[in-house]
């Protein structure tokens, strides 16, 4: 064999081998950059959430995610919305002045929202991370008071929150239900996420 053809079978056997190991690492490799990109979903838990609105009927919840989180809508009847007055004095921030889920302006009113009859909230208690459930009827039930006007009751720990969201006193929740940033963009549309300040 002579010297030429050595040198030959080694040029193709390095050209083979690394063409070979270049294919290898691209091949691990565009899996592992494409880690750094967010996924869809991702993308989509930090994104503006529009909502209709049209279909909520009053007394009705509506239930939508927004950053992972479940955001109530809840369609307030009229003797519901009656109902937050009478309650104030039992409520541990009944004018949402804490600061650790800082309400928005546009919701530090009694019924805590833009509309009235629509009250936008994050549905997960401030105690533990727990989501209270729908204890909409009022009188008397089990875990709840003789005058219960109609609320949430997160039956963990037993925090009580009014058709506005607020804590009553005394109870493991330290601070009313968070209120996410919002808007109408029509009377039926409603944006979770953002306000007209962002």
């Amino acid at each position: 064999m002579s010297e030429a053809t050595v040198d030959n079978g080694r040029r193709n056997w390095l050209i083979t081998s690394c063409a070979v190991g270049g294919a290898g690492a691209a091949a691990v490799a565009v899996p592992f950059v494409s880690t750094f990109q967010p996924s869809e979903r991702a993308k989509a838990a930090g994104a503006a959430v529009e909502v209709d609105v049209s279909g909520v009927k009053p007394g009705e919840k509506l239930v939508v995610e927004w950053r992972g989180k479940p955001v109530w809508i809840l369609r307030r009847t009229p003797e519901q919305l009656e109902s937050l007055k009478a309650v104030e004095s039992q409520l541990a921030d009944p004018n949402s002045d804490r600061k650790a889920y800082p309400t928005p302006e546009y919701a530090k009113n009694g019924h805590r929202s833009i509309k009235p009859e629509f009250l936008v909230a994050v549905g997960i208690c401030t105690h533990l991370g727990c989501s209270p459930g729908d204890k909409f009827t009022p009188g008397p039930q089990p875990s709840l008071p003789d005058d219960w006007k109609g609320g949430f009751l997160c039956a963990c720990h037993g925090s009580q929150f009014d058709l506005a969201g607020r804590v009553f006193k005394n109870k493991p929740a330290p601070d009313n239900l968070e209120i996410p940033p919002h808007q109408y963009l029509s009377d039926t549309t409603l944006l979770i996420g953002e306000d007209k300040k962002a």
